[in-house]
């Protein structure tokens, strides 16, 4: 069964896309823990970053460097924070999240958004890339 991951590369559920080429794709995240929160994903569903092979995995990073600059350029913030925990969707994803204070890192500091505000940050992040 697909993940939920590639139920939104494949456009089955909405979304706020970042960026995408042949193999990856970058979205907003839904539930993030700061404005401009951003998900890096292959498009090869594959459930741990382990288990991707090499060139996959160096794809994955390149490609969420270009996002993370995007990021950066277009979100005021010290810096862009990357992690991959894995464990809420069994599809590697690479979060990059917009940093000014620790607790945006942590994952139990969440903001909300308006519909009409995520799509003015993937705006403003697509802009830049």
């Amino acid at each position: 069964m697909p993940t939920i991951f590639t139920k939104i590369i494949n456009g089955e559920i909405p979304c706020h896309q970042i960026a995408e080429d042949e193999n990856y794709f970058a979205f907003l995240d839904i539930n993030p823990n700061a404005v401009g929160h951003t998900l890096c994903v292959p498009k090869k569903e594959v459930d741990k970053i382990t288990d991707l092979d090499r060139e996959t995995y160096l794809g994955l990073m390149d490609f969420s460097r270009k996002v993370g600059l995007a990021i950066e350029a277009s979100i005021p913030c010290l810096r862009v924070g990357m992690t991959v925990i894995g464990l809420e969707v069994p599809h590697v994803h690479v979060h990059l999240i917009p940093l000014n204070e620790m607790k945006e890192a942590t994952f139990t500091h969440k903001v909300a958004l308006s519909q009409d505000e995520f799509e003015t940050v993937a705006s403003k992040i697509r802009a830049k890339i």
